[in-house]
């Protein structure tokens, strides 16, 4: 054990805390938007494995003159819709009343470990935040909480061990993304360019999307694809300690690739397999992610299977093809689509010759992501098993060996 024994404080003793502002209205009045200035929402807040890099949305001028501009380096953590989840700013941006920022104060706090605090935190945070027409986490709450507060010493100390779990999840998200485009750059240069090996002994003919190789034909999806349309078990059925098959209403716990699972049910009539494509047929229209296991499709999603086992493939032309959420079809907006509108969807099939030699060229992409996406898992999990035990003091910070982590064997 710590000795002395840590103190503890109230978190506007270690930092400046204070709300997001967005104070125009209504607050998506289309002149606030597209400038210079990152505009973080809850959404992102919650995605961040520790940086918030970047926005959706910016806000213009108007928009930061009605807002506030902080500082990179400071705490986000959000008080409404996704309670008590955290991240830090990367850069210098804006954020609504939705979000508080915690600043450090010089000589008494660390960022990196208030950060982690506030994760220690969280469950109790949550716990608290019930009881409204809309959960939310008020300041005056959050204040009244006692946070560890060690000395400034074993404060870098801490974040420091915790930061290696990060910086190489970091590291390893930013090798996924990278797989990741260089599989999308291959499916355009060969799909959408048609420069595929051995393109130029090939006549272009006419077809409904438009000139296509010689000997390629489009279909239509429910000839290449198996479709599951999603269905919600009552709710009775949900539960949130892992009982049956993780659930999957839409697309709020989605990923850059997998989703995270964070219900399950015990009803299992709507399944996606490990590997499916979900496809969101509600707002966003068109969003996807992979199924990284079993797991059971809500009202909000559907699951598509390649009929000839080549799933990246037609991963990719389905990414391509809605790039532009919640359009389908010729450009049409929907808000939800039904069967009957995705069994129209029109989609490239290219000779068998040509299909197999792309998938053999994207599947080692795949594969490397795969990989990764399993190191960050285990990485999370051992950085989650330790948070506890270093910020509450269980653990002396003082004889802490960051090379007795044994990270190289978590990579291995």
């Amino acid at each position: 054990m710590t000795e002395p024994a840590w103190q503890t404080a109230k978190l506007d003793e270690m930092a400046t805390v204070a709300r997001g502002r967005s104070r125009h209205r209504p607050r998506n009045a289309e002149h606030l938007y597209g400038g210079p200035y990152p505009f973080v929402q809850t959404g992102e807040v919650k995605a961040a494995e520790f940086w918030i890099r970047g926005t959706e949305q910016t806000y213009s001028e108007a928009g930061l003159e009605q807002s506030r501009l902080w500082p990179a380096g400071t705490v986000c953590m959000t008080i409404a819709a996704n309670i008590a989840e955290s991240g830090m700013l990367a850069v210098d941006a804006c954020f609504p009343d939705s979000v508080v920022g915690v600043a450090p104060l010089e000589g008494v706090a660390d960022a990196s470990y208030l950060k982690y605090a506030l994760d220690f935190m969280k469950f109790r945070l949550q716990a608290v935040s019930g009881g409204t027409t809309q959960d939310n986490l008020s300041t005056d709450k959050l204040l009244r909480f006692d946070f560890p507060a060690p000395p400034l010493r074993d404060q870098r100390q801490i974040a420091s061990a915790l930061r290696c779990f990060d910086d190489l999840i970091e590291n390893n998200r930013r090798r996924i993304e990278i797989s990741e485009e260089m599989a999308r750059l291959l499916y355009r240069e060969w799909f959408v360019h048609f420069r595929f090996p051995g393109h130029e002994d090939v006549e272009m003919v006419d077809s409904e999307l438009g000139p296509i190789p010689e000997g390629w034909e489009v279909a239509r999806l429910p000839e290449l694809c198996s479709l599951v349309m999603g269905q919600s078990p009552k709710s009775e059925f949900y539960n949130d300690f892992g009982d049956g098959l993780p659930f999957h209403q839409g697309v709020t716990d989605f990923g850059f690739r997998f989703p995270s699972h964070r219900k399950w049910t015990t009803v299992d009539k709507r399944v996606a397999e490990q590997g499916d494509i979900l496809f969101s047929v509600r707002a966003p229209v068109g969003r996807i992610n992979v199924a990284p296991d079993r797991l059971v499709v809500g009202r909000g999603l559907s699951a598509i299977r390649a009929k000839d086992g080549r799933q990246e493939f037609m991963l990719l032309q389905l990414k391509d093809r809605f790039a532009v959420e919640d359009s389908i079809g010729g450009g049409t907006i929907f808000n939800a689509v039904t069967k009957t509108d995705m069994e129209r969807i029109e989609l490239l099939r290219p000779t068998s010759e040509v299909a197999e030699a792309f998938e053999a060229a994207v599947v080692p992409l795949v594969e490397l992501g795969e990989n990764l996406t399993k190191q960050n898992r285990v990485l999370r999990e051992a950085r989650d098993l330790l948070l506890p035990r270093l910020v509450s003091g269980e653990l002396d910070v003082s004889e802490l060996d960051v090379s007795e982590l044994e990270l190289d064997g978590v990579l291995a």
